[in-house]
């Protein structure tokens, strides 16, 4: 069951920043996909667009959809089940929490490049800036943190100051 948008609620707003979008689904056993899960994601970007939100950069969104497949696979793969997942973007990061019934922690395989899959735990970590493991009453909730960029603020304009030698006038040699 997904709850749109316009009924999500933001945390209380700090003055001058956008109040934190959050974003929140759970599926039933057999129900989840990770195709999904990442038009959620574009859901929740292009109403922060409208909204006049956080700009995310197109490999940022990359990264995004990238963790939320692996994390969501990963649920219906490893977990019976229900299973759920959260967004939660502010001003500067977007967290991906995805949360199954499965109490085991995930972990990390050694590289192979002739083998399919198991892959995505290493991928999810190195597109993420911190992963997050954390038990729940029955299961476990891996939240992905991926930095966004600072936001453009309009200010004063940049200084450029030249080093000495490019500053001062070239002089003909002999």
């Amino acid at each position: 069951m997904a709850i749109p948008l316009r009924n999500q609620a933001a945390d209380a707003q700090d003055p001058g920043k956008h109040a934190t979008l959050h974003y929140g689904v759970a599926w039933a056993e057999g129900t989840a996909r990770s195709v999904d899960a990442r038009r959620a994601l574009h859901a929740v970007l292009a109403h922060a667009a409208r909204t006049g939100r956080t700009h995310m950069p197109a490999p940022t969104v990359q990264d995004a959809e990238l963790a939320i497949s692996e994390l969501v696979t990963n649920a219906v793969k490893h977990a019976p089940g229900p299973c759920g997942m959260a967004l939660r973007l502010s001003g500067d990061h977007l967290a991906i929490t995805v949360w199954d019934t499965s109490p085991g922690r995930p972990e990390s395989r050694t590289p192979d490049p002739r083998r399919f899959g198991g892959h995505g735990w290493r991928l999810v970590h190195k597109v993420s800036h911190r992963v997050a493991v954390a038990p729940r009453a029955v299961g476990k909730q891996i939240t992905a943190y991926l930095r966004l960029p600072p936001q453009d603020i309009p200010g004063p304009p940049e200084r450029t100051v030249l080093p000495t030698a490019l500053a001062e006038p070239m002089t003909p040699g002999p």
